[in-house]
C-alpha cells in the first residue's frame, strides 16, 4: 500500500491549517478585535472624526427626495 501525499497548489498559504483550526483561529482574532474595540472605543471614534471632512453651513445634510406631504 503506498501512501499518497497531497501537494499544496500555488495558491494556498504558506502555512496551510484544517479547517477547525482556521474556524478556531478567526475566531480567536474576532473576540481579540471586539474586547480591542471595546476598550478603546472612545479613542478610534475620536481618531475618525478627526479625518471625516466636516460640512460647511450651505451644504445640507441630507437631500430631500420626497414631498414634505405625502399624497395619502
Amino acid at each position: 500500500m503506498t501512501k499518497r501525499t497531497r501537494k499544496r497548489s500555488a495558491k494556498s498559504p504558506e502555512y496551510a491549517v484544517s479547517d477547525e483550526a482556521a474556524a478556531y483561529i478567526a475566531d480567536a482574532l474576532m473576540e481579540l478585535a471586539l474586547k480591542f474595540e471595546a476598550s478603546h472605543f472612545a479613542q478610534i471614534r475620536r481618531h475618525y472624526q478627526s479625518i471625516t471632512p466636516t460640512r460647511g453651513a450651505d451644504v445640507p445634510g441630507q437631500l430631500h427626495l420626497l414631498d414634505e406631504t405625502p399624497p395619502f
